[in-house]
């Protein structure tokens, strides 16, 4: 028997399907602070499911988002006040089962739903209704949207200063949020170049629109841009690091702009980060009156509701790709259910998605009632 207050609202405890939901559930905690990941995480069996509260809503997640961050988060890297254990996992897209008294106002059961909250990686995560974005359906393309998709749109709006005829360069452009950039910056009018680390990716990246893919595993990055680009590249989408910025700020034209959103490079490292010849960046930014810009998402949530209603409203009218990738040519096969995380991490490190890793969270209707 479940703690239920209100007996009014029990029946919020059964889920639209009509299924009884269970008192315990699966979800990855974070147990020691490594940039490990199978290290720092584990899988808990048996953790209670969580009430919503009032304003709240119960979501029974159906898809989950990998992100290369996680190893920053499960690191301890984000916030050093915080000690494990700890939830984690940014996103995820499901069906509401559950939800408080004021959350009923906008919200039912059965609705699907995405969310951008720590503690997704769990059968149940519970979701402030004030947070939740509601979909049509619970499909793991919105989900490619809620993170990545938000950081290429807010990052190329606010720092980009994209029009026709610019060339952009966009660093893992076949990868979760470097498939938007790519996406975005083509409908802007740019010319846009795109690394990747297969002739597969690049096959992909000129599905999407990009004009140049340099595979970096069979062409010399530096070289093809120097021949190709020698007047540079007028902004640069970055997430690896290392010496793959060094190279960019290198191909930057006059008054170009990096946008550093990541460093995938060194986030497997103990200390966080690759060295970048960094002596030499004062004189190298002066000689082109160039600029480097950091991008972190959470820091302009203020656009966030903006741009992921234009991005949902590109997608619904088939004008974005919104590839996912669920890991099915992986060694083991499609990443399914909250164990496979662990592979799909090392499968984004690995280099070897093509668009978003998504684990998909199969439900087992139990006893109908």
């Amino acid at each position: 028997s479940r703690p239920i207050l209100d007996m009014s609202y029990s029946r919020h405890f059964l889920d639209f399907q009509g299924s009884s939901i269970p008192s315990s559930m699966k979800k990855l905690v974070v147990t020691k602070l490594s940039q490990n990941f199978r290290e720092a995480v584990t899988l808990q069996q048996d953790s209670p499911v969580p009430l919503p509260g009032d304003g709240d809503l119960l979501v029974r997640n159906r898809f989950v988002g990998i992100n290369a961050s996680d190893i920053n988060y499960s690191a301890g890297r984000y916030d050093a006040s915080v000690k494990p254990p700890f939830d984690i996992g940014f996103e995820g897209v499901g069906d509401v089962v559950a939800l408080g008294l004021s959350a009923s106002a906008d919200y039912t059961v059965g609705q699907a739903v995405a969310y951008v909250k720590a503690g997704a990686f769990a059968e149940y995560t519970v979701v402030p209704a004030r947070q939740a974005v509601p979909l049509p359906s619970a499909t793991p393309e919105f989900l490619t949207l809620m993170v990545s998709g938000a950081t290429a749109y807010i990052s190329l709006k606010e720092l980009g200063d994209l029009s026709e005829g610019k060339k952009v360069l966009v660093t893992a452009a076949a990868g979760g949020t470097g498939q938007f950039a790519v996406q975005l910056a083509k409908k802007a009018k740019c010319h846009v170049i795109g690394t990747c680390s297969s002739d597969e990716k690049g096959g992909f990246l000129k599905s999407i629109g990009c004009d140049r893919t340099i595979n970096y595993k069979t062409e010399n990055v530096e070289s093809v841009l120097r021949k190709d680009y020698p007047e540079g590249v007028d902004v640069v989408y970055e997430s690896v690091g290392g010496k793959m910025f060094d190279l960019a700020i290198n191909s930057l034209a006059i008054k170009g702009c990096l946008i550093v959103i990541g460093f995938i490079s060194g986030y497997q490292n103990p200390t966080g980060l690759q060295p970048i010849k960094a002596e030499l960046l004062p004189a190298k930014l002066l000689k082109k009156s160039a600029s480097i810009r950091g991008f972190f998402l959470n820091h302009y949530l203020s656009e966030y509701k903006m741009a992921l209603k234009h991005l949902l409203e590109m997608y619904e009218r088939g004008d974005l790709v919104c590839e996912v990738d669920f890991g099915d040519m992986s060694p083991e096969g499609k990443f399914t259910g909250l164990e496979s995380v662990f592979r799909a991490v090392d499968y984004m490190y690995m280099g070897k998605n093509i668009g978003k890793i998504v684990v998909e969270l199969p439900h087992s209707v139990n006893s109908k009632l």
